[in-house]
């Protein structure tokens, strides 16, 4: 299985070398800058990923519709999308990999409730359960960034927001295209700066109407 690893980022010059250094050895990385103001795409060049820059800043999701194009534009059958703050490390990979070897479709990895700070679980709670009310889903952790999907699903979905709501609405096209979808335990690494970015109050809102746009259309 030909699979590419994602990685959206943006001002992420601070971390994104050793995000890079935890990926396995020979694994295919794409990360896709979005319009950053630092050095964050040549220092992922150096590290020796493929990068695709935004001229602009256009979002997390905008970001990641890049990286599934090239998948696909480059015949790869899976990819794994992973953040570039540091919360994640490349050594659940493999897990992801073996549940795909399995047959799921989509597989999201899940953060433990008792790792997460309060306010992180606030949003991810709100998340869950506006994905579940809006569009059927039973899933516990919809927000999670650490997932893998197959680019057979990829082709059946119809994806097409720019920003945080990405998320969820990979959740609402598994759905209604009956993909498997499967969720894993993973680890997560929280640090003052990763804690700075990501979700805040007013964007939990703004993704929210978005999500009750999406629902209607």
């Amino acid at each position: 299985m030909k699979t590419l690893i994602i990685i959206p980022a943006y001002n992420e010059a601070r971390t994104i070398a050793s995000v890079l250094k935890t990926i396995p050895a020979g694994s295919a990385v794409l990360v896709v800058d979005d319009g950053s103001g630092d050095t964050t795409g040549q220092i992922a060049a150096a590290c020796g990923a493929r990068v695709v820059t935004h001229v602009i800043n256009r979002g997390l999701g905008a970001a990641l519709r890049t990286g599934f194009l090239y998948a696909q534009r480059f015949g790869f059958d899976s990819v794994i999308t992973m953040d570039s703050d540091g919360q994640h490390t490349g050594a659940d990979i493999a897990a992801f990999v073996t549940a795909l070897g399995q047959g799921a479709d989509i597989i999201i990895g899940r953060r433990q409730a008792n790792h997460m700070p309060p306010i992180r679980q606030w949003y991810n709670g709100l998340g869950a359960l506006l994905t579940r009310i809006l569009f059927g889903s039973a899933l516990v952790d919809t927000q999670s960034g650490f997932r893998a999907i197959s680019v057979s699903a990829l082709r059946r979905m119809h994806l097409t927001s720019s920003r945080m709501e990405i998320s969820s609405e990979i959740v609402a096209e598994a759905h209604r295209v009956h993909a498997k979808v499967v969720e894993i335990p993973i680890q997560i690494v929280y640090t003052e700066y990763s804690m700075s970015k990501g979700q805040n109050l007013f964007e939990g809102f703004r993704t929210a109407w978005r999500l009750v746009l999406k629902s209607f259309s």
